[in-house]
């Protein structure tokens, strides 16, 4: 049975670990709450980059751009992964959930997979591991910049126009809610015809004619110059998105971490505080037994 001093030492050590993860959960409501302005102030740029891309790509030939090219896949066909993961851990499974979809997508996957690590916790998790990593980003979260991701975009895309990779993908977390983030397996490269018209779909309609037909239109400069323009600044897009939305993503992951702790540990706190009361009035009572037992052998 622990003495009372071991038992009181546990419940300082236990309330000075809540006081950490309290203050931690109010660092990550404050983070996420700047996370989430810049996806709000992210998402309709995006959106009407779509639009655009996708009026432009319904009215001519999707195949003048080598970004749009769909490649024969054979077994020589390589996929580049671009994993996006955390720099720092106490966050519940939101590292965990983003690896083991990667490692089940590598390992399933026919073609032979090159990895691009973006965070320290999954350079630290697949360098150890033999994967082939064609290249790394850490530290980006620190201050996330347009920049970073368009070094990114600009690596995924060379090696894409080069011929060393013919599928580039994007595996992140995106954030839903506070409570939800949910692991994202998407293309990222050759940008999928049907994603690119199909935004025409979701955007503006066209415009018609009074007998019902779509307008045509005359294109300044000409499409083929507006898909080298867009298309590239489309995935520098994509993948900040992606880097945003994983950033919001951790901390809501890390305040519900935290909270959960800090609950535990208010539960541990009176666990310990009611059996050291069980142990103080145990040798209390102990105490008056042996008075009065000595009392009575006294007396006898």
């Amino acid at each position: 049975m622990p003495s009372l001093i071991d038992l009181r030492r546990r419940i300082r050590a236990v309330k000075s670990t809540q006081q950490i993860t309290k203050a931690m959960k109010m660092v990550a409501a404050s983070k996420l709450r700047r996370a989430q302005e810049r996806i709000m102030s992210a998402r309709p740029y995006a959106v009407q980059m779509q639009r655009v891309l996708g009026s432009v790509a319904g009215r001519v030939d999707t195949s003048i751009h080598p970004l749009l090219e769909q490649r024969q896949q054979s077994a020589d066909s390589r996929t580049l992964v671009l994993i996006v993961s955390a720099d720092k851990g106490l966050c519940g499974s939101f590292n965990t959930n983003v690896m083991k979809s990667a490692s089940t997508f590598v390992l399933d996957s026919p073609r032979t997979c090159s990895l691009g690590l973006i965070g320290r916790k999954s350079r630290d998790y697949f360098g150890r591991r033999g994967f082939d990593v064609l290249f790394e980003e850490v530290g980006l979260f620190q201050r996330l910049r347009f920049d970073d991701a368009q070094v990114i975009a600009a690596t995924a895309v060379e090696a894409f126009t080069a011929g060393r990779v013919d599928r580039v993908v994007l595996i992140y977390n995106e954030f839903k809610s506070v409570m939800t983030q949910r692991v994202v397996v998407d293309q990222l490269l050759p940008i999928a015809r049907s994603e690119v018209e199909g935004a025409a779909a979701g955007g503006v309609a066209p415009t018609s004619t009074a007998e019902g037909a779509s307008a045509d239109y005359l294109y300044e400069p000409s499409p083929q110059e507006i898909f080298n323009q867009l298309l590239p600044h489309y995935v520098d897009i994509q993948v900040y998105r992606a880097l945003l939305e994983s950033n919001a993503a951790f901390f809501a992951a890390q305040m519900t971490a935290m909270d959960s702790a800090s609950k535990n540990a208010s539960e541990m706190i009176d666990g310990l505080t009611l059996y050291m009361n069980k142990v103080r009035q145990a040798a209390i009572t102990r105490e008056i037994i042996e008075v009065v037992s000595g009392a009575q052998a006294a007396a006898g």
